[in-house]
Order: structure tokens, then sequence, then C-alpha cells
């Protein structure tokens, strides 16, 4: 198993436009972060979480030339403004793209992309098959078995997902008690870390940790990161053992 950090930051990037502050000048380039997603791989399977306005770089940037689905984590821009870019995977592929949703964000996807489904006969648009996620019942995709996570992000319910020894926690404040249960045994969590000061609707520094040593997986990795937690090398130097500041590119394996 594999998973690539298409992109680590928050809903600005990094660095963010017409900012001046030490992070976004940083030459380092572990501190350039394209919108948060990430790609979910088996020997057979290939996943991809969210599709930001960075979808198309990213996917370009990977190197990743099958999808067989996307699941989406909630409904935000952040998470959703590069969907229209499947569309050389629907020429390639010669299928519609399975996109896996909560009842909210497929509202959502429908309204965003209204011109999909007005004139669905028109050449040349993306075509997109939605396969309903209901609250934390299990599904399979390819030789994968997919656990959703019912979160809180502020006071909207998203969701992250389970794979295995795998988890993906994204835009979150708040782990429910019931999917806390989903979460026992996990090894390797990818989790939200906005910045160092607390904040309404994303995990900050220390209550992300705080998650973490809850959770207790082997290893975690910080996602979702603004230019306000700090350069990469400063921060890295801050983390607990086994706790580590992900940044664009890092790749993790592992067996299952």
């Amino acid at each position: 198993m594999k998973f690539i950090f298409t992109g680590t930051g928050t809903s600005t990037g990094i660095p963010m436009l017409a900012c001046s502050c030490p992070v976004c000048l940083s030459p380092d380039p572990l501190d350039k972060r394209l919108r948060t997603s990430g790609v979910l791989q088996s020997d057979k399977t290939t996943l991809v979480f969210d599709t930001g306005p960075d979808f198309r770089t990213q996917m370009l940037r990977f190197n990743i030339r099958w999808i067989d689905a996307i699941l989406f984590t909630h409904q935000h821009k952040d998470h959703t403004a590069g969907l229209d870019d499947v569309r050389p995977y629907n020429y390639l592929q010669n299928r519609n793209m399975p996109l896996y949703v909560s009842e909210a964000v497929e509202e959502h996807l429908r309204k965003e992309y209204y011109y999909v489904f007005e004139r669905p006969d028109y050449p040349g648009l993306p075509k997109f098959e939605f396969r309903r996620v209901e609250g934390a019942k299990e599904f399979n995709i390819g030789d994968l078995k997919i656990t959703p996570i019912p979160l809180m992000h502020g006071k909207l319910p998203i969701l992250g997902y389970r794979c295995g020894k795998f988890a993906y926690l994204t835009d979150t404040n708040f782990i429910p008690d019931e999917s806390k249960k989903l979460l026992e045994g996990v090894e390797i969590l990818v989790i939200d870390a906005l910045r160092k000061a607390e904040h309404y609707s994303h995990f900050h520094l220390d209550a992300a940790l705080k998650a973490i040593e809850e959770l207790k997986p082997k290893e975690a990795y910080l996602i979702h990161i603004s230019h306000l937690m700090g350069r990469h090398a400063d921060v890295s130097k801050e983390l607990p053992d086994g706790v580590y500041l992900s940044y664009d590119g890092l790749i993790i394996n592992w067996g299952e």
C-alpha cells in the first residue's frame, strides 16, 4: 500500500497570494504547499481524496494515469473546485468517474457543476457517477475496503476515511466517540493541523497532538497546514516522536 501527499496546504495554499511572511517567502521547497489532497494506492486500485483547485497540477506532478474512484470528504471549494478536470480520465478510461459522496456533497456538486446535468449529451463534458456514502457503512472499491469516519468541521458534518491500518482525517476539529471506536488499531494516521493558534473548525497543533495521543497510531502525519503554522524545518523539530509535518510529494508505504 502507498499514500502520496499530493497537497498539504490549507485553502489558500502556501505561498499565499500577496503575503510577505517568512513562510511564504521561504526558499525551502517543503514550505510550498498545494491544497490538501492525497492518493491511496494498492497494487490494483488507485483512489483520490478530494479534487481541489490544484487537482490537475497534482495528477500531472505525480503521474497519476488511472483513477478508480474519488472519495470526497466535504463540499468546500478547496476540496471540490478541480472536479471538471476528471475529463481526460473519462476519455482514456472510457467510463464515468465514480464519486463517493455524502448526500450534502452530492447536492453541492450537482449545483456547482450544473452544466454537467443540464445537457449531459453535450460533447466534452466530464462524466460522473455518484455513489452514496451512508454514515459509517463500509464499502469496497477494487481490492480495498473503506470505512467512512463521521467527523465535524466546525458545525459541518464531514467524512474521513479508513482503509485497513491507514486513516485520513482532514478539515476536522472534533472526532465523535463512535468515530474514535472506528479508528481503534489505526497505525498510520493523517490528520488536520491548521496552525498553532486555536481555530473554530480545524484542529490546531496542540489539539491534533492530543487526538494523536488518544488514538495512539504508530505514525501520524499533519496536513491542511497554513502559513501561520511556521516553517517546515522549525515546526518539525517541535513534534514528538512518530509525528511528522507532512509535505507535498511525501510518499509513505506499508504492508497490509
